[in-house]
C-alpha cells in the first residue's frame, strides 16, 4: 500500500522534446511555431536566390564591361545584347542606345539640341536603372519585416502560452516543477523559434541591402561614364552641321 501511495504521489515525467513541445502547445501556440518556421523557410529561399542572383549579374557585367570597353562598334553591342537584355547592365546600355538613335536621327546642328539629347539619354538611364533595381530588390521588404517582426510574433506566442499554462496551474492547484516546467518550455519555444527566424532573416537583410546598393552605385557609375561616351559623339557629329550652316551665312 505503501508503495503504490509513493508511485500516485511521485512527480510525472514530461517528455521535453521539441517535438512534444509542440504537440502539448495551445492551437494559438502552433499557429505562431507554423507561422514563424515557414517564415524562416522563405527567409532562406529568398537569401539563395538573392546571392544567387547577385552572382549571376555581377560576373554578366564583367564580362559585358570586357565587350564594351574592347573598343568594338556600339552598334553590334546593342544588336548582340542591347535589344534583348539578359541582365541589368545590358537592359540600362540598351536603354540609352534606343535613346540616343532616336534623337540622333533628328537635326542636331544646335547646342540647345545636343543638351536635350543628352538630357533625354540619361533619363532613360535613370528609368533603367529603378526598373533593374526594383527587380532585384523585390523580395527585400519581407525579409525586413521578418527580422524585425519574427521576435515580437514569438512572444506573443509565449506571453498566450505562459497564461494558459497558469491557468492550469491554477487548475491542479500545484505549483511544483514537475506541473510548472512543461507548460513555461512549450511557451518559451515559440520565442526560440522567433529568434531562429528573425536572426537570418536581419544579417542577411544587411548583406544583402550593401551588395544590392554596391551594384546600384556600379550601374549608375556605368551610366555616367556611357552618358558622357555619347555626349561627345553627338557634340562630334554636331559639329559638321554647324560649321556648313555657319560657312552658308
Amino acid at each position: 500500500m505503501g508503495n503504490v501511495t509513493a508511485q500516485a504521489l511521485a512527480p510525472v515525467a514530461h517528455d521535453l522534446s521539441l517535438w512534444s513541445l509542440f504537440l502539448m502547445a495551445d492551437w494559438v501556440v502552433k499557429g505562431v511555431m507554423i507561422s514563424l518556421l515557414l517564415a524562416s523557410v522563405w527567409v532562406w529561399a529568398i537569401v539563395f536566390e538573392k546571392l544567387t542572383t547577385l552572382r549571376r549579374v555581377n560576373r554578366a557585367a564583367d564580362g559585358f564591361e570586357d565587350r564594351f570597353w574592347s573598343g568594338g562598334s556600339l552598334e553590334d553591342l546593342l544588336a548582340k545584347e542591347g535589344e534583348e537584355p539578359g541582365h541589368p547592365i545590358a537592359a540600362v546600355f540598351g536603354a540609352a542606345m534606343r535613346e540616343w538613335k532616336r534623337s540622333a536621327a533628328r537635326n542636331l546642328s544646335s547646342e540647345l539640341a545636343v543638351t536635350g539629347l543628352k538630357e533625354r539619354v540619361e533619363r532613360a538611364m535613370v528609368v533603367a536603372i529603378q526598373r533593374e533595381m526594383e527587380r532585384m530588390e523585390r523580395w527585400m521588404v519581407f525579409l525586413a519585416t521578418v527580422g524585425s517582426a519574427a521576435p515580437f510574433i514569438g512572444l506573443f506566442g509565449t506571453v498566450w502560452g505562459i497564461m494558459n499554462s497558469f491557468s492550469a496551474i491554477a487548475g491542479m492547484q500545484n505549483t511544483s516543477l514537475s506541473v510548472v516546467a512543461p507548460g513555461i518550455a512549450e511557451a518559451l519555444f515559440a520565442t526560440a523559434i522567433g529568434l531562429i527566424a528573425a536572426i537570418p532573416a536581419t544579417i542577411a537583410y544587411n548583406k544583402l541591402a550593401t551588395d544590392l546598393a554596391r551594384f546600384a552605385g556600379r550601374l549608375e557609375a556605368f551610366s555616367a561614364e556611357f552618358a558622357a561616351i555619347l555626349s561627345r559623339q553627338s557634340e562630334a557629329a554636331a559639329e559638321p552641321s554647324r560649321g556648313a550652316r555657319q560657312a552658308g551665312d
